[in-house]
């Protein structure tokens, strides 16, 4: 499976917004450095540069992509697969993202970072429907119900992950059982349930041509 391995904080200063570290003490760490530098890495990127209208849509394009943990190849069958459906192209291509398992794992309060969710898919930690899942982008359906698996180890590390994660904003797509550490999809997502500031028109003008 073909991911990004490199700096996570690169990519936010690149897009010049928090992509990765949501709800973290913004005193600590990684989120510190991103306040302290906020600007994009690089010798010459306090150096002042023309932003394009391509600048601009591309930027968007690859805020979205990273914000979901996808790479080019993968962004264009989503988009492929949006465009085919019926309604807004860019809506649908939120939605058909945020339905990746991983993510849903992260969005249930499950994990802390995606990165994090996606490991855990990987290693079989999860269950959809009782099946035990361990696709990434396994895309959930309303109806569906996410467990982790009976495992004594598992269900404390989710444990630890739920308590971490206690009092943050959940979408309203998803019902959360946060002591059957159980993750409900009772319906598609909306364009509202997305959280990050992100234009999908510009992506989908890009994308179009």
């Amino acid at each position: 499976m073909a991911r990004y391995t490199g700096p996570k904080i690169k990519q936010c200063r690149r897009e010049g917004m928090n992509l990765f570290f949501l709800g973290q003490n913004t005193s600590s760490g990684k989120v510190a450095v991103l306040q302290r530098r906020d600007y994009p890495p690089g010798v010459h990127a306090q150096s002042r540069r023309k932003v394009t209208e391509y600048g601009v849509r591309l930027r968007e394009k690859q805020k979205l992509k990273r914000v979901f943990g996808v790479l080019e190849r993968q962004f264009k069958r989503y988009f492929a697969e949006a465009e085919r459906m019926k309604g807004n192209t860019g809506e649908n291509l939120l939605a058909l993202l945020s339905r990746r398992m991983d993510n849903v794992v992260l969005a249930g309060g499950f994990a802390t970072t995606l990165a994090q969710a996606r490991q855990m898919v990987n290693h079989g930690h999860f269950l959809v429907n009782g099946k035990r899942v361990t696709i990434p982008s396994y895309r959930v359906r309303p109806g569906d119900v996410l467990q982790p698996r009976d495992k004594e180890n598992t269900k404390k590390i989710i444990s630890g992950f739920i308590d971490v994660n206690k009092g943050g904003v959940q979408p309203d797509w998803l019902s959360v059982d946060a002591d059957g550490m159980a993750i409900s999809v009772s319906s598609l997502p909306k364009r509202e349930d997305f959280q990050f500031p992100i234009q999908e028109q510009l992506i989908v003008e890009l994308c179009s041509k």
